[in-house]
């Protein structure tokens, strides 16, 4: 099985890195024996600060040709390693194999874990855009808040592989956000961020108060794998019903025709 993991911080923080390093050593560990997991940056100066939902859409064009580059190159699922899951449901719709997001795994695991769940955020300004998208789960309604950590620079976060007081310092950080979703009655913890899941599972923090983190980078893993062995077994995965529904017939030889043979592979 060969998996497609595509990370937006891998490029910031270049693909050599400790964190792009540590997050691909965490995924290999996670992946069972017969998988390969390729992780894959975008282009030199994308993905600089995706929470801002302008550069968010130039960064997408990236993820979108990656999705159909995963399919051509023969990977059984794409997993999209970002909280803000950039792409993912016009990937559904375009690509055969099964496309799966950071957030969304995480939710629908945490909520198999427990009863409630609580995000951790790094940056206020993730609230809007994580809380749409578990809107879009529909598990909203077992969300029970979303608290901030206190990091002021990203630059900080770099560090945690390196210097470990810095990295105990984020694992503080990260102990006394969830403390607060605890409090008010969260069951599981989700960090929104891949970097912090990352510096958590480097540090073996997996539980605060006996409370279990639901590690996205380890969800979207097992998600995936059980994804492709399921489309192995029945020959399906994502609906092509509606949603994700790919054009068909004269329209769909128009749009290649505008576009490019190469869109929606496999489409009649």
């Amino acid at each position: 099985m060969k998996l497609f993991y595509q990370s937006m911080g891998v490029a910031r923080r270049s693909e050599t890195g400790p964190y792009a390093r540590n997050l691909a050593s965490i995924l290999r560990d996670a992946a069972e024996p017969d998988t390969q997991i390729d992780v894959f940056g975008l282009g030199s100066g994308k993905a600089i600060a995706d929470q801002y939902r302008y550069l968010e859409l130039l960064d997408t064009a990236e993820v979108l040709d990656n999705g159909l580059r995963a399919e051509r190159e023969g990977y059984d699922a794409l997993l999209i390693g970002n909280v803000f899951e950039p792409g993912l449901h016009a990937l559904r719709e375009v690509l055969n194999i099964p496309v799966l997001g950071l957030l969304e795994s995480s939710v629908h695991l945490a909520c198999l874990m427990g009863a409630s769940y609580s995000i951790v955020n790094v940056n206020p300004k993730f609230t809007g855009k994580v809380t749409e998208n578990i809107d879009a789960t529909g598990l909203r309604s077992r969300l029970v808040s979303i608290d901030d950590m206190r990091i002021e620079r990203g630059q900080v976060l770099d560090r945690a592989f390196e210097d470990t007081a810095v990295r105990d310092q984020v694992v503080g950080q990260f102990t006394e956000a969830a403390r607060v979703g605890i409090g008010k009655g969260a069951e599981t913890i989700i960090p929104a961020g891949g970097i912090v899941m990352t510096i958590l599972a480097f540090a073996g923090v997996h539980q605060v108060d006996d409370v279990p983190i639901v590690n996205g980078l380890i969800a979207l893993t097992k998600m995936a794998e059980m994804a492709v062995r399921i489309r192995r077994l029945t020959g399906v995965f994502t609906s092509k019903r509606m949603m994700y529904a790919p054009p068909t017939g004269t329209l769909l030889a128009d749009i290649r025709a505008a576009y490019g043979d190469h869109v929606y592979p496999g489409a009649t």
